[in-house]
């Protein structure tokens, strides 16, 4: 954690299946926050599923689709944002992330994520003979960025209220540290 960063907004990174919108969703109503998942308003503003964006114009038309939502959501103030599980490996994206907002990677074992996500056709980085073994490499991939978050929350024996007061509770404690940059007025 950065000393004397401002936190106007909790941003979720993490992988797939970790429960960013579930998570997210209750921590924003504990603080009385908007929940902004970037999948959805994506989603919302193209007309188009996630996977049929990756299907139709492939991932890199998505990263920047991504990657424009990340710089718009820099003058936001009282949100909580559910990233997509992608969205700080592309460059730049985490570092926007930072600028403004409390950074929190939620993290599950490969066999919680395989668990969660196993029957959901919509995953399009998991539409491959070897799931788990998906999972496992872009973990892999992903940890060293993901492990540059602000907090990280170990989700595979919490539930999803345990993690949202965890996490409103990590937040209150950083923004009481510089209560003069946190304001939300």
């Amino acid at each position: 954690m950065t000393p004397g960063r401002p936190y106007r907004n909790i941003a979720l990174i993490g992988f797939m299946g970790v429960g960013k919108s579930t998570v997210g969703a209750l921590a924003a109503s504990l603080l009385n926050f908007e929940l902004i998942d970037t999948d959805k308003l994506i989603e919302e503003r193209t007309g188009r599923r996630v996977a049929d964006i990756f299907a139709t114009d492939g991932e890199p038309a998505f990263r920047a689709l991504e990657s424009a939502l990340v710089v718009e959501l820099e003058s936001a103030r009282g949100k909580v944002i559910a990233t997509g599980g992608g969205l700080p490996m592309t460059p730049g994206n985490l570092e926007s992330l930072q600028r403004h907002a409390y950074v929190v990677c939620l993290w599950a074992s490969v066999e919680t994520i395989y668990q969660r996500v196993r029957h959901q056709s919509h995953r399009p980085l998991l539409q491959t003979a070897d799931p788990v073994e998906r999972i496992r490499e872009l973990l892999t991939l992903r940890s060293p960025v993901y492990r540059q978050a602000d907090f990280l929350l170990g989700v595979d024996y919490r539930s999803p209220a345990e993690s949202a007061r965890s996490i409103v509770g990590a937040f209150r404690q950083a923004t009481a540290a510089h209560p003069e940059l946190h304001a939300l007025a």
